[in-house]
């Protein structure tokens, strides 16, 4: 089983921002090394007494292209430069996610919890019974479950600071909406259409009872969602279709032709918030519900209010994270090492020199001098 995909590298991405954090350089000659002199780790950068390694940067540089497919629309000569412009910012990222994680541990935030939650997720998207499990195929597909746990909660680090201190900096304006809608009214010039999301329990080779028992389960999730539970949040717990539990099972916009005659019948005569009843297919039962429901034709505002919204901002979010991380740049020591580039680096920075620490120069918390740290091999 491959955990490809589930949680990304030390290259990560803020998706609330739009960022493909991701940088290019050359190997300098300082490195670390044990009491014997044998090299143990290269140093790329330092992120106030926290440091990234050649090794980072390697990974984050190899995991980059996969990335870029996954996120870009292109192919050919387009997908190539998309990958060789994110490969320019791929130190940027690794400090911004340093940046991001100190200040989160600054804060306080504590994202035990939400760690726990998201390994049970993908236990479950994987189809597994215990984390246990989880352990041993995360293994088997040769990743250490350390560090597939500390990704995990360097993102949950990461977008908890980004909730709390650079979301709130975004105002959309009821009147900024009406001046894109009003820019734009050929983009809402559309077929009838709806946008779809779906929980989905796989049934395998079960007859009989077994069947009938999974169908049960899905109808209780219905009637849960009926009296007032989350249908995104349910469908992350429960949903078993892999590819939309991760979106609460955002399942996409379709129009007429599109979908299989019976499921186009039963969602194309509901209204937006609506749900189906339970549908059986032939692996499984599924429950859909119309997120949105265009009429053919130009949309009026109302209905096309959230999807505006969301576009500005993305917009707005991508300036916002840039301006919060040059602040946090500011309060912090970024030593990165020649060769290496830095596309974020802030023009007046102090530049900081590492130094080996002496005995008649003890470690100071300054500016000029750092003390060089050893990395375990």
């Amino acid at each position: 089983m491959k955990m490809e995909g589930l949680v990304r590298g030390a290259g990560v991405a803020f998706v609330c921002a739009g960022l493909l954090l991701a940088a290019t350089g050359q190997l300098g000659a300082q490195s670390t090394s044990d009491t014997k002199g044998t090299v143990v780790e290269e140093i790329v950068a330092r992120v106030n007494n926290e440091i990234i390694t050649l090794t980072d940067y390697q990974k984050a540089m190899e995991e980059t292209p996969k990335e870029v497919q996954q996120d870009c629309n292109c192919s050919g000569d387009q997908l190539q430069a998309a990958i060789a412009d994110s490969q320019k910012n791929v130190l940027r990222g690794l400090i911004d996610q340093q940046l991001l994680i100190q200040r989160a541990k600054d804060m306080n935030i504590d994202v035990t919890s939400d760690v726990v939650n998201r390994l049970n997720d993908i236990r479950k998207q994987s189809n597994l019974a215990t984390l246990d499990d989880l352990q041993k195929a995360v293994e088997a597909d040769g990743q250490s479950w350390d560090d597939f746990k500390q990704n995990i909660s360097n993102n949950a680090y990461t977008q908890e600071v980004i909730r709390q201190e650079v979301a709130g900096r975004v105002d959309i304006g009821q009147n900024e909406v009406k001046a894109y809608y009003d820019s734009h009214k050929a983009d809402f010039n559309r077929p009838e259409e709806v946008v779809l999301s779906e929980i989905v329990l796989d049934t395998g080779d079960k007859t009989g009872p077994d069947l009938d028992a999974v169908k049960k389960r899905l109808e209780d999730i219905r009637a849960r969602i009926v009296a007032g539970e989350d249908f995104a949040s349910l469908a992350k717990r429960y949903s078993e279709d892999t590819s939309t539990s991760a979106d609460g099972g955002d399942l996409g916009t379709y129009t007429h032709g599109q979908l299989a005659k019976p499921i186009e019948d039963a969602v194309f005569k509901l209204n937006k918030g609506d749900m189906t009843d339970v549908i059986q297919t032939k692996t499984g039962f599924m429950l859909l519900k119309v997120d949105q429901h265009y009429d053919a034709g130009e949309q009026p505002l109302e209905a096309v209010q959230d999807e505006i919204q969301n576009k500005i901002y993305q917009t707005k979010m991508d300036p916002q994270m840039r301006k919060y991380l040059a602040e946090l740049r500011e309060e912090s020591y970024v030593w990165v090492r020649p060769g290496y580039v830095d596309s974020a680096a802030l023009p007046n920075a102090t530049v900081i020199q590492e130094v080996a620490p002496t005995p008649d120069a003890p470690d100071k918390k300054a500016k000029k001098k750092m003390p060089l740290p050893k990395v375990s091999g």
